[in-house]
């Protein structure tokens, strides 16, 4: 007979539940994690993909974890989106549009030139300020995912309903 302790199955089950639960939690799977301001809906106002189809805003949620319908952004962050969609004109040529290169890693990561940041104003601020809207793939007018970002990219949210 060995003179080793028998193994303590409960502890190791319980520290192997933490561990899932934790790894849960940080991909925005736990309870309470990755919640939604709003029920998550698929971009361009035409109802679900078509079966089988990938949805970039429900993937883009789903990267990221949260989601902020436009009725819960500042008005600012709704009046950029509407210039991207309709009118381009009213936006800074000097800023908006350009490159952004998501080197913080919040976002999901890209190739190339896929996102583009946008400024939104932020009232009382005698410069650009910290809010921003980031858009990836797509075309210009047409991008396929949209995010929000009120703290200079420290934390995003992706914006379901941006071309609704």
């Amino acid at each position: 007979m060995s003179n080793r302790p028998a193994p303590r199955r409960k502890t190791l089950a319980a520290l192997a539940v933490a561990v899932l639960a934790a790894a849960a939690g940080w991909a925005g799977l736990g309870p309470g994690a990755g919640e939604a301001a709003g029920p998550a809906r698929p971009a361009g106002g035409a109802g679900p993909a078509a079966p089988g189809a990938p949805d970039p805003a429900r993937a883009a949620a789903a990267d990221y974890g949260r989601t902020c319908p436009v009725a819960t952004l500042p008005a600012e962050a709704d009046e950029v989106i509407e210039a991207i969609l309709r009118d381009p004109a009213r936006l800074d040529p000097r800023h908006d549009g350009a490159h952004f290169g998501n080197y913080e890693g919040r976002l999901p990561r890209r190739g190339g030139s896929y996102y583009r940041e946008y400024t939104v104003d932020t009232p009382g601020v005698g410069h650009r300020g910290a809010r921003r809207i980031v858009v990836g793939g797509g075309t210009a007018a047409d991008p396929d995912v949209w995010y929000y970002t009120p703290d200079h990219y420290d934390s995003f949210c992706a914006i379901p309903d941006a071309e609704e």
